[in-house]
């Protein structure tokens, strides 16, 4: 890990954070030629492209009777998956739906004189949701990005994975799926955002992936809405000390396992602690499962910040903007004010990330990449639409006729001005 000392030089955190923003850039000139042929294709071609990138990508043979999972079959996992598991996902499906229940919005209506003004809420008709698949089982994917789109009233939801598990097919059946697809990748989300014979049309797309998924939501926004563009994951630890080392050290690595491009990042104002845990780190790499991973994130990305005290960490850690911040000291709630941007807040010692992750409730699809700065955790508001709805009586309309011609006239649109003066002359 790299130890920065911002106590002599600003000047480090600066070029630091150049470095580590660079993880996050998406290599447009290497992949976008191939991500535009494939949206290109299931755009004009539909099933026919599709099921040859189905072949060649997810490496499937499937067709339009077998690409679609019978509903039987999510049920079925549901029932033989170990009894262990299963409760885990129910409890969590409970919690994550609680959580959720409160973002819930509702219309309204304000009545002033001869005007109605107000705001219809309504959940969207269609979401498609990509859960990856294939070298690993993601059930929590499942929980965290159904539960909201349910909650909100979404009529219709579509599950892509590419071979999935039966951990993933369960939670689908705990979360009430309607449908579930055998495809991934780029060629997924187009045929989701364009509709193919098979896969249905949505009108929004949810889900993390790798980078293909990735540039394919990116280029695909406009012709279907996204919930964002999922950069590498990343911690960020505000620690003074007093949480043990290999706590902290933990913390970092249940990151850094994410990917090779994942981020760990420890800020503190005590020095001797800042080499313990460093220290802590590279012992536990040693007997990690997914070492060779996590090592190469730790040696490329894994920063320590030393800082005078805990305010200017939080000034650090706000400028960094991280997708997941622990505050690992004594009074984790005094320094709540004073972060401004961050995906999600783990106060506390008995907080790690991971509960937020599984079990906790709010939702673990976070903006990453310094994006907390303007984007939310995914949520119920994520699913729906709003429409304005306005009634002017007759005596409202004269009331405010003669301000809506003066700004029409200002503007110089004439047709503007004539559709009230019409109605005046009546």
């Amino acid at each position: 890990m790299h130890i920065e000392d911002l106590r002599t030089s600003a000047w480090r955190l600066n070029q630091r954070l150049k470095y580590i923003a660079q993880r996050g850039q998406i290599l447009e000139g290497e992949y976008e030629a191939t991500v535009r042929e494939i949206i290109g294709r299931i755009k004009e071609e539909g099933d026919k492209a599709l099921f040859e990138y189905i072949k060649r990508f997810d490496g499937l043979e499937l067709d339009q009777d077998t690409v679609e999972i019978p509903y039987e079959e999510l049920e079925k996992a549901y029932e033989e998956i170990d009894e262990e598991t299963r409760q885990a996902l129910e409890i969590a499906h409970d919690r994550i739906r609680r959580f959720h229940e409160r973002q819930k919005e509702n219309s309204f209506f304000v009545e002033e004189e001869g005007v109605i003004l107000g705001m219809k809420v309504q959940p969207l008709e269609r979401v498609g949701v990509y859960v990856p698949g294939g070298k690993a089982a993601y059930p929590s994917t499942v929980l965290m990005n159904v539960v909201p789109a349910t909650v909100a009233g979404v009529e219709e939801v579509i599950m892509i994975t590419p071979k999935p598990n039966p951990y993933t097919l369960a939670a689908a059946f705990i979360c009430g799926v309607s449908r579930v697809f055998q495809v991934g990748g780029a060629h997924g989300v187009a045929a989701l955002a364009f509709g193919t014979e098979t896969i249905p049309k949505v009108d929004k797309i949810v889900g993390p992936g790798n980078i293909y998924v990735a540039l394919a939501k990116k280029l695909l926004y406009g012709v279907v809405d996204i919930d964002m563009v999922a950069g590498p994951s990343e911690i960020l630890i505000i620690s003074d000390g007093s949480v043990r080392e290999d706590w902290v050290a933990a913390d970092l690595l249940s990151q850094a396992e994410h990917d090779e491009l994942a981020g760990a990042f420890l800020i503190t104002d005590k020095e001797e602690h800042a080499k313990k845990v460093v220290k802590a780190v590279y012992e536990m790499l040693k007997n990690l499962s997914r070492k060779e991973i996590a090592q190469k994130s730790i040696e490329k990305f894994g920063t320590v910040f030393l800082v005078e005290d805990l305010y200017q960490a939080c000034q650090v850690a706000n400028h960094i903007a991280p997708e997941h911040l622990e505050v690992l000291t004594e009074e984790p709630f005094k320094l709540l004010p004073y972060i401004k941007h961050a995906g999600a807040i783990f106060l506390g010692r008995y907080t790690p990330e991971a509960l937020g992750d599984y079990i906790l409730g709010p939702n673990h699809t976070l903006p990453t990449g310094g994006t907390a700065r303007f984007f939310s955790p995914l949520g119920v508001y994520h699913f729906i639409k709003r429409s304005s709805v306005l009634y002017v009586t007759e005596e409202g309309f004269r009331d405010l006729s003669d301000h809506t011609k003066a700004l029409a006239k200002a503007e110089g649109l004439e047709a503007h001005w004539l559709s009230v003066k019409i109605r005046e002359e009546s």
